[in-house]
């Protein structure tokens, strides 16, 4: 009989690809990225990390929407469906997700 150890059984972590929506404080401003590793992500926008970007300019700093995709390519076509999405569907998009806009990053809602 052979014995092996769980732990040393290469188990693949899942990767994800994240589709988000990032809003300014009044949610007058929303932003759609990607990314695969939406925590991360969400902090550089919170922080300015490139003080010229859209983000940073328009202080867009809550993560208000996210769904994940498990290829690369799935999340870009969703984010490029986005973009050209009247804003009212978008809205409608966080409302059925995260009804009070509020920072899913900040509640722990995320991934």
């Amino acid at each position: 009989m052979i014995k092996v150890k769980v732990s040393a059984l290469p188990f693949p972590a899942m990767k994800f690809y994240w589709v988000y929506m990032m809003a300014n404080a009044r949610n007058t401003v929303l932003y759609i990225g990607v990314t695969n590793n939406i925590e991360l992500r969400a902090k550089q926008h919170r922080e300015h990390e490139d003080p010229g970007s859209f983000t940073a300019r328009y202080n867009v700093e809550k993560l208000v929407w996210h769904e994940a995709h498990d290829s690369i390519d799935n999340a870009i076509a969703r984010e490029s469906q986005l973009k050209n999405w009247k804003r009212a569907w978008k809205d409608a998009l966080v409302n059925a997700m995260n009804p009070e806009w509020k920072d899913l990053a900040a509640t722990g809602l995320v991934g």
